[in-house]
């Protein structure tokens, strides 16, 4: 890994001379991804609410769907209603940002499922479906005063999704696969989509998701890393479940000796893309706090996956990633207002004049 360090800095800085990853099909440009398909409930709530339900404050909890319409019914406003999930969360950007984009994932029969589907062919997406007589998958997201957000999750049919629903056709002319970690909890499923990817001539990219994801599936992560992997998405926290390295200079160069592109996002502090050996430091984007996080690093997934289909550095992938993870930590959830894609697209348009000189 090459390195070029100023006075009192360890950190190593090669932006401008980073090129678009090799290995990228240029025949192909669908972006295609895999995961659990649910749909996000959001509200906002005091804490004397979420009190009521029985959980602590801020955490994730797998309940049934008679709790959460039990809920639904306390609430003291009117929810929002938008497809979730965090490689649904990605393809949509993706689609928001004009490129090709399909999502593979499994609903119920109902009309969380007929939103869904909707919702994806507005804003772009083609959905690969398939369909349970189980329930629809949903979060309801509480988010209280204080931007914590306390989740209540029933996986459905979306937990059902088979090997034998990957189809020949699913992956067809993708130059990119997206899976979220969330995946690794299927051993079968997401082997059966890692060798249907390569197979088809895809990228793979992956999201490590969640460090719990990474903590109890650390053995067949590092097996298909290894096999299979690409484009390696991380946070801190996974990044460090995943390498042992807190410190995130360290982090980076251990993602990087794992795949061909590797991703470490540091929240508020930006990002760092490492590729082709050298790294480069990414900015934030905006200023102010954020209001909310839900959907950043899924966001900052559409940004960079766009970019690379579109033949952009490395580095203005990056920066087109910052501008969608900024942007979703201005409102609640993980959908950016018509607004929000405005200011990305502008910047999407100044990276292809800069592109084409």
């Amino acid at each position: 890994m090459q390195t070029e360090t100023g006075a009192g800095s360890t950190s190593p800085w090669f932006g401008s001379i980073m090129t678009a990853p090799v290995g990228l099909n240029k025949a192909k440009d669908v972006i295609v991804g895999i995961g659990n398909a649910l749909v996000d409930i959001l509200s906002h709530a005091d804490d004397a609410f979420v009190e009521k339900t029985g959980f602590a404050k801020g955490g994730m909890n797998y309940v049934g769907t008679d709790f959460i319409d039990k809920m639904i019914a306390m609430l003291p406003n009117m929810p929002v209603v938008v497809p979730g999930g965090s490689a649904c969360n990605t393809i949509i950007g993706v689609g928001k940002l004009g490129g090709k984009a399909r999502f593979i994932g499994k609903c119920g029969q109902d009309s969380m499922a007929n939103l869904f589907s909707k919702e994806l062919q507005n804003s772009h997406v083609d959905p690969f479906l398939m369909t349970s007589a189980s329930s629809t998958g949903r979060v309801l997201s509480i988010v209280t005063p204080d931007a914590q957000r306390s989740m209540f999750t029933y996986l459905g049919a979306a937990s059902e999704l088979v090997p034998g629903e990957i189809a020949r056709c699913s992956f067809l002319d993708a130059a990119v696969v997206h899976i979220e970690g969330y995946l690794l909890f299927n051993k079968d499923l997401i082997i059966k989509a890692l060798r249907r990817a390569k197979e088809d001539g895809a990228m793979v990219s992956l999201d490590l998701a969640s460090y719990t994801v990474v903590e109890s599936s650390k053995e067949l992560l590092e097996t298909i890393v290894t096999e299979y992997v690409d484009i390696l998405m991380a946070n801190e926290d996974e990044a460090a479940a995943f390498t042992g390295h807190t410190d995130e200079q360290k982090a980076i160069q251990a993602l990087s000796e794992k795949a061909k592109v590797a991703v470490l996002k540091v929240g508020e502090r930006g990002s760092y893309i490492a590729h082709d050996g050298a790294i480069v430091k990414i900015d934030p984007f905006g200023k102010g706090p954020a209001i909310d996080t839900t959907g950043a690093g899924d966001l900052w997934a559409s940004g960079f996956l766009f970019g690379l289909t579109r033949g952009y550095t490395v580095e203005t992938c990056g920066r087109l990633a910052s501008a969608c993870g900024g942007e979703v930590c201005q409102v609640v959830g993980a959908t950016i207002p018509d607004d929000g894609w405005t200011r990305i697209k502008r910047i999407r348009e100044e990276s292809w004049q800069n592109k084409n000189g």
